[in-house]
């Protein structure tokens, strides 16, 4: 069906409106849910009752080893003794394997408990983990998801005891290098068997819970969530990127072990507080609180009632999956290449029919494929280019993922992209004509999709289904003369699997990668072009079967003044939005800049340093540190090129090393050592800067011999008072030297230390405030 020019501004209003209502219904599809109240029923997840929990177990940090930590197990073993469940503290020194920068240990205490089942096939694991880093209280990462899991445990025995055994797994030290995981995995006898699993974490303090991975094979597992979860926000395409991201939970181990299958979930938004003092209870959302356990809770009934063989089996298919208005829609990922081809050839298709009928040109059709690539490479810059002047006008930020309140800068950044696409559409419009430019975005996004498909096939579905559906949409708007309505279609294709997709990858990435998030939203930008073009009132509509103009559109020359309106008014909206992003997030007392510092005291030449790790130390931080310093051989555990200045030395006794045995046969060395912290501290670090270690154990465990710095290198967090053992296996018979540090954290007390001001906090860093003293021995 044509429309007349008169009937096309109406048309227009009416297809924006349409996308409008499926953008803002795909948005908030992935929003977590409304909290329930303690009153709600017994057999309902309730985020107040779990809040309850949460200000018990976060209401100090807790990092492994600590009075804090063993308070905590204690209320958590209380609590689900107290609901019936079998319930018992896992003691043994957990180690990190062979891909880890250094070989890092601890003795770690794990929470396990256990709700029989009344005829298993098969073990249920809920996992989460009850550490912290050594400065925060942990109220999201990841106190949230052990108060949910309690919460769960007493939802779950309101009603019929389940078929399966459900193991809550409560780990400890995950903050260390996940040693707590892995010592369940490789040494507890309910994980002999394996199972199913299901992992809670958070890297922030809001926001949706994504279940963002899943192990291989995990075509069921992703079925049985989009059925049985109230509220399922998973995608393939979190896990393309998960990949590729240096961060990770316990899941990874037991993902390591062909013996569990299961999902990995985290909420990631709120990024400002993670791993700092701000993440309190009362900062959490308890929306995020919520979603955490109404799913877990529905999972885990599933579960418990399921064939555990059947969901354990990593040789079936993987899914590519998605959120679609609330539900999950899953496909084979056997699907991903065939999608990708048929895409291709519909692309095609069009593009011949568009051609014959004379609604485009070639050299036009080329030209529009060539323009399409302008916002696809321009918007990510523009919108990289917005974060380093937000970081210019207030250098804070730039030690963040994300501001504090981000809001207002993320309806800038994608205001901007909306002033690109727009600006672009104005300017190519002419010169192109709307047969050209839309061929032109058809083919951007074909070949997007067959890229993705190529190097991240879990993603390839964000470009691959608007890519049919624009592809259908100028088929039939050139064949049928339905053009508007057939470019509403395929848009409402782009709008339900991009839009989630947007919403998700702001937090995720925050402002720091906003340029990736600029990139999904060209997409669905260009995917909404041919509507514009449809629905414009000076669009020539070429009759069917013969064509009207050979030349496919409107004389060529630049905008007039009202098309370049639109892309005004975005541009103006994108630095409004700047200006009141500035003035609504500034940095104070609750929401501080963070600023790293630590201190170092070599105790071979008493000399001592602040150090900084910040990119750019702030006003605070820079007072301490003057020049660059390379760190890496003398305070290992600080890094590399940091930032550094001269500190006065404290009486701070060095860690004691003594040699217990020490003896030489067949040209090898074997000693074992004692390393004896002189203080309270949370961690001891060993290194071997020269000579060749052929072999070490670390309190009994295996360790690597050489890490990523080509020496020897381990940490052991949580020493107890008798200190840690080493042995050590050198080649020859020769001196060696053994550099040994302790790192304890708080700089109140230290020489010339001065309390952060008003408005800057801490850094979430492992190092962060963090008193290391080191020595060297040298072993004749």
């Amino acid at each position: 069906m044509d429309l007349q020019p008169r009937s096309r501004a109406l048309a227009g209003l009416l297809a924006l409106l349409v996308l409008a209502v499926a953008a803002v219904g795909s948005a908030l599809g992935v929003r977590p849910p409304a909290p329930l109240p303690a009153g709600a029923p017994a057999e309902q997840f309730s985020a107040a009752r779990a809040q309850a929990h949460l200000e018990r177990i976060a209401a100090e940090p807790r990092p492994a080893g600590s009075p804090a930590a063993a308070e905590v197990r204690a209320y958590l073993e209380s609590v689900l003794t107290g609901l019936g469940l079998e319930s018992a503290s896992q003691e043994a020194v957990g180690s990190t394997g062979s891909d880890r920068e250094y070989f890092a240990a601890a003795p770690v205490h794990n929470v396990v408990a256990v709700l029989p089942g009344t005829g298993p096939t098969g073990r249920v694991f809920l996992v989460a983990h009850h550490d912290t880093q050594p400065l925060t209280p942990g109220a999201a990462d990841d106190g949230a998801a052990v108060a949910a899991l309690l919460e769960t445990a007493r939802a779950l025995t309101q009603g019929p005891r389940p078929r399966n055994d459900v193991v809550f797994v409560l780990t400890d030290a995950e903050e260390t290098f996940l040693l707590g995981a892995e010592a369940f995995v490789g040494r507890h006898p309910l994980a002999a068997d394996g199972g199913v699993l299901l992992n809670l974490e958070a890297r922030g303090n809001a926001g949706p819970v994504i279940t963002h991975s899943t192990t291989p094979g995990g075509a069921p597992l992703v079925a049985l969530l989009g059925a049985v979860a109230p509220h399922p926000v998973a995608t393939s395409f979190a896990g393309e990127f998960r990949q590729r991201m240096a961060h990770t939970t316990d899941f990874g181990i037991f993902a390591h072990d062909d013996r569990f299958t299961g999902w990995d979930s985290a909420n990631i938004d709120g990024s400002a507080a993670y791993h700092r003092p701000e993440d309190r209870p009362g900062a959490l959302d308890p929306r995020t609180l919520q979603h955490h356990g109404s799913n877990a809770l529905a999972l885990a009934r599933a579960l418990g009632d399921a064939d555990v063989p059947a969901l354990t089996d990593r040789t079936g298919a993987d899914a590519t999956h998605f959120p679609v208005l609330g539900r999950l829609v899953q496909y084979s990922a056997a699907l991903t290449w065939p999608l990708a081809a048929l895409a291709a050839a519909i692309a095609a298709a069009a593009a011949v029919v568009t051609l014959r009928r004379g609604a485009a040109t070639w050299p036009r059709a080329v030209a529009g494929l060539g323009a399409a690539a302008v916002p696809l490479v321009a918007a990510p810059l523009l919108a990289h280019g917005l974060w380093l002047l937000l970081v210019a006008l207030r250098p804070g930020y730039a030690q963040m993922l994300d501001p504090w309140r981000p809001g207002w800068f993320r309806a800038a950044a994608l205001a901007l992209v909306a002033a690109v696409v727009l600006a672009w559409y104005a300017l190519v419009r002419r010169r192109i004509g709307p047969g050209g430019l839309r061929l032109g975005v058809l083919g951007s996004l074909t070949i997007t999709g067959l890229v993705l498909a190529a190097v991240a096939p879990g993603a390839a579905y964000l470009a691959v289904l608007p890519a049919v559906g624009a592809g259908l949409a100028v088929l039939a708007g050139v064949t049928a003369g339905t053009a508007a309505v057939a470019s509403v279609v395929g848009a409402a294709v782009a709008v339900l699997v991009l839009v989630p997709a947007v919403v998700l990858v702001l937090p995720a990435l925050g402002l720091a990668g906003v340029w990736s998030t600029a990139l999904l939203a060209v997409l669905l930008a260009l995917a909404l072009v041919p509507v514009l073009e449809a629905v414009r009132p000076d669009t020539p509509r070429p009759a069917t079967p013969h064509p009207v103009r050979p030349d496919d559109g409107p004389p060529g020359g630049g905008p007039s003044v009202r098309e370049a309106v639109p892309a005004l008014v975005a541009t103006g909206l994108a630095v409004t939005c700047v200006v009141t992003g500035l003035a609504v997030d500034r940095f104070d007392p609750a929401h501080p800049a963070p600023a790293h510092l630590a201190y170092a005291l070599d105790a071979d030449t008493g000399r001592a340093r602040w150090v900084s790790a910040d990119r750019r130390p702030g006003d605070w931080a820079a007072s301490y540190v003057t020049a660059r310093e390379d760190l890496a051989r003398s305070f290992p555990v600080l890094g590399g090129d940091l930032a550094a200045g001269p500190a006065r030395a404290a009486a701070l006794p060095a860690p004691r090393l003594r040699v217990e045995s020490d003896r030489t046969e067949g040209g090898e060395r074997t000693v074992l050592l004692r390393i004896e912290p002189r203080r309270t501290v949370h961690s001891v670090h060993v290194s071997v800067p020269d000579g060749t270690v052929l072999g070490a154990e670390l309190m009994g465990r295996e360790a690597e011999t050489r890490g990523e710095r080509g020496r020897f290198e381990a940490w052991f967090f949580a020493p107890p008072p008798e200190g840690v053992t080493l042995r050590l296996v050198l080649a020859g018979g020769g001196p060696a030297s053994v550099r040994v540090l302790d790192v304890s954290h708080g700089l109140d007390g230290m020489p010339g230390f001065r309390p952060r001001p008003p408005g800057v906090g801490t850094d979430g860093d492992l190092t962060a405030d963090a008193v290391v003293v080191g020595r060297t021995v040298v072993l004749d």
